[in-house]
């Protein structure tokens, strides 16, 4: 069983920057690919970003692209989203995730994922 904590979250000015962390229990997780979902109030949950289980392949939705960086350290058990140059559309419950099948963490919503952790509120105002 794998559990994921999300950190990192607050509150941030428009063009601003956030590190969100995931921390991962479980000894399987470096075996796993890792992704983030959003959820904005009154919208469906929607991929922002994933990455390999190796590390070595990162995927983004178009709307972040070139905004956000996802990365591993498989050492710390921990999956990353740097976010920068954020806008108030930005704004959602960011949630963490985890599959072994790349084609469910890169799914338009998550549909499926085999873990989830609780969410980190970010809220950027204009």
């Amino acid at each position: 069983q794998v559990q994921l904590v999300e950190s990192g979250g607050g509150l941030v000015q428009a063009g601003g920057s956030l590190r969100l962390s995931c921390a991962a229990s479980g000894r399987t997780f470096s075996a796993l690919h890792g992704g983030w979902f959003r959820q904005a109030p009154g919208k469906e949950r929607e991929f922002v970003a994933a990455i390999t289980w190796s590390g070595g392949g990162t995927y983004y939705a178009a709307s972040v692209k070139g905004r956000f960086t996802i990365s591993r350290d498989k050492a710390k058990n921990t999956v990353y989203l740097q976010m920068n140059s954020l806008k108030s559309e930005d704004t959602a419950v960011y949630y963490c995730a985890a599959d072994t099948e790349l084609r469910v963490v890169t799914g338009i919503t998550g549909y499926g994922m085999d873990y989830w952790g609780k969410g980190t509120l970010v809220t950027v105002s204009s």
